[in-house]
C-alpha cells in the first residue's frame, strides 16, 4: 500500500495544472479518500470528449506532458474503436518497464536460458497517422511499443519494423512466416489466437510436423489478451511437443501493463504496483450500482472477483477498463483475469463469466482428447412452451472423441463451478443442456475478416448476453446444426 500511495501522490502532483486537474481541484487533494469523493468513476464515453480534443492537437488536458500516441482498441463487446492516450511516461515507466521485467522474471526462473542467442518474435499491429500532416499517431499498443523500443530491444526482435507494422493483416502474416521460418527464433510474444495463425502458416511453408523442427532452440511463449487454457493442448501437441517449453502470461492492455507471471509453474500473475498506475477494485456485486464502493489494494481479499479501476500516468482517471480479476494471493498480490464486466451470459440469472466458460471448455477438451481453436457462446431465449439455454459455436483443431461426452462434460463442469448456472439447470427447469455447433476450421478467422477485425488488438468475444455474434456466424455459414 505504501508503494501505491507513492504512485498516487506522483500522479496527483503531475496532473494538478492540467485542465482535468483544475476541474477537480487536484492542487488541494491530500488523500486517497478525498480523491475518491471528488473524482467520479469513468467509462470510455465519459472521457472521450477530452481524448478527442487531445487527438486534435490540444495538450495539457488529461496529462501534463504532450500526448502523441493513442492506442487503438476495439474492445470485445463494442464494435466502436477506442483510443487510449499513451504518454512518454507510460511508454517508458509502464509498457517498456513491463517488457524489461518480463525478461528479468523469465531469466530468474531459467538462469540457464539461451533466449539471447536467437531472436524474439513479436506479433503486433500497425500504426496510422491520425490526420494528414499531423504528428499524432494511432495504432495497436504493441505497435506503439515496437516503434518506441530502445535500440538493444530492436536488435533482439524479429521481423523488422517495416514488416511488423504492416497494416494488411493477411499479407503481414505471410511475410512474417517467410522471414522467420529461416531464423533462429527462441521466443514469441503475442496473442494466442493470432500466434496460431502465424505458426500454421510457418508449418505450411516448411512442410514440417511441428515448430520445434524449424526453431530447434525455441524456449518460451509469452502470451496475453485471452485465456491460454483452451489453447494449451494445441501448443503442447501440435506446435511445441516438448516438456522443456515454457509459457508465461502477461497482462498488457492499451491502458497499461498490469501483471506478469512470476512463477512458471503457477498460472497467476504478480500485480505490478510501481508502474505509474494507481489501482482501485470494485467488488463484482457492487459493479452495476450507480455509486459503487471502490477498494484500495490493502482492502481486497483473496478468492473474490473485482472490476478494475485505474488512474494512470497517461491521464486516465478512475477509469473502468472493463476487466475483472480474482486475487489468488494478497502476500504478495497475485491475480488471475476472470472476465469482462460486459462479457458474460446472464439472460436467466445464471451469471456465467469467461472464467467459468474457459474452465468448462478446458475440462471438456481434456475428457474427450479434443483441442480447441476458438469459441463463442450466447443465450437461447425462452419461447412459448420452450425453455432457454446456451448456444455454443466451437471450432476444433482436433475434434472430440465423442461429441456427446464433450457437451455433457462442458455442462457438468459449468454446473460445478457456477452455482447459479447449476440452479437454473436443475431438472432442466429454466435452462436445457447446451446446444453446440461444431464449425469448420477457419470459421472464426473468416468471420473476423468479414467484420474487418483481423489483427492482434481484436479478440473473438467469448460470451455475449445477446445473440448478435452467434447469429452472424450461423448466417454466414448457413450450416446444419451439429448437436
Amino acid at each position: 500500500m505504501e508503494v501505491q500511495e507513492n504512485e498516487f501522490k506522483k500522479l496527483i502532483i503531475a496532473a494538478k495544472k492540467t485542465e482535468w486537474g483544475k476541474k477537480f481541484g487536484y492542487s488541494n487533494i491530500n488523500s486517497i479518500k478525498e480523491f475518491q469523493n471528488r473524482v467520479p468513476i469513468s467509462g470510455y464515453e465519459d472521457i472521450y470528449p477530452f481524448i478527442e480534443r487531445m487527438m486534435n492537437g490540444e495538450q495539457n488536458i488529461l496529462w501534463h506532458s504532450p500526448i502523441r500516441w493513442f492506442s487503438k482498441s476495439s474492445g470485445t463487446t463494442n464494435s466502436r474503436s477506442k483510443f487510449i492516450p499513451v504518454s512518454v511516461e507510460s511508454l517508458r515507466k509502464t509498457h517498456i518497464q513491463g517488457g524489461k521485467d518480463l525478461i528479468a522474471l523469465y531469466t530468474h526462473n531459467k538462469p540457464d536460458t539461451k533466449i539471447f542467442t536467437g531472436k524474439g518474435l513479436s506479433i503486433g499491429g500497425s500504426l496510422q497517422q491520425h490526420l494528414p500532416g499531423s504528428d499524432i499517431y494511432t495504432g495497436d499498443v504493441s505497435a506503439i511499443m515496437m516503434k518506441n523500443l530502445p535500440m538493444w530491444a530492436q536488435f533482439a526482435r524479429t521481423p523488422n519494423l517495416d514488416v511488423a507494422l504492416m497494416g494488411e493483416w493477411e499479407s503481414k502474416i505471410k511475410k512474417m512466416a517467410e522471414i522467420t521460418v529461416n531464423q533462429n527464433v527462441t521466443s514469441i510474444l503475442g496473442v494466442p489466437t493470432w500466434t496460431i495463425v502465424l505458426l500454421q502458416q510457418i508449418l505450411e511453408i516448411s512442410r514440417k510436423e511441428n515448430v520445434l523442427e524449424i526453431w530447434k532452440n525455441f524456449e518460451v511463449f509469452c502470451h496475453g489478451a485471452v485465456s491460454f487454457d483452451p489453447y494449451r493442448e494445441l501448443f503442447n501437441k501440435k506446435f511445441f511437443p516438448s516438456n522443456s517449453i515454457s509459457y508465461m502470461e502477461i497482462y498488457n492492455a492499451s491502458e497499461g501493463y498490469f501483471g506478469l507471471q512470476d512463477r512458471l509453474s503457477v498460472p497467476d500473475m504478480l500485480l505490478m504496483l510501481d508502474y505509474g498506475i494507481f489501482y482501485e477494485f470494485i467488488p463484482i456485486e457492487e459493479e452495476q450500482k450507480d455509486f459503487p464502493k471502490a477498494l484500495t489494494i490493502d482492502e481486497v481479499e483473496a478468492g473474490k472477483n473485482y472490476a478494475i479501476v485505474i488512474s494512470t500516468n497517461a491521464g486516465l482517471w478512475r477509469y473502468k477498463i472493463g476487466d475483472t480479476v480474482k486475487f489468488t494471493s494478497v502476500k504478495p498480490y497475485r491475480i488471475k483475469i476472470s472476465g469482462r464486466t460486459k462479457h458474460f451470459i446472464n439472460a436467466f440469472g445464471e451469471e456465467v463469466i469467461v472464467e467459468n466458460a474457459d474452465v468448462a471448455v478446458t475440462e471438456a477438451c481434456k475428457k474427450t482428447n479434443a483441442v480447441i481453436a476458438n469459441y463463442t457462446a450466447a443465450p437461447v431465449y425462452m419461447q412459448h412452451g420452450k425453455r432457454g439455454g446456451h448456444e455454443w459455436i466451437i471450432e476444433f483443431a482436433q475434434e472430440p472423441s465423442n461429441m456427446q461426452d464433450f457437451i455433457h462434460t462442458l455442462d457438468s463442469k459449468l454446473r460445478a463451478v457456477n452455482s447459479d448456472y447449476d440452479a437454473k439447470r436443475y431438472k432442466d427447469m429454466a435452462l436445457q443442456i447446451p446446444i453446440v455447433h461444431q464449425v469448420p476450421k477457419g470459421t472464426f478467422y473468416n468471420w473476423m475478416k468479414k467484420r474487418n477485425k483481423l489483427g492482434g488488438q481484436h479478440k473473438v468475444p467469448r460470451l455475449s448476453n445477446s445473440r448478435e455474434y452467434v447469429d452472424e456466424i450461423l448466417s454466414m455459414l448457413e450450416i446444419g446444426i451439429t448437436k
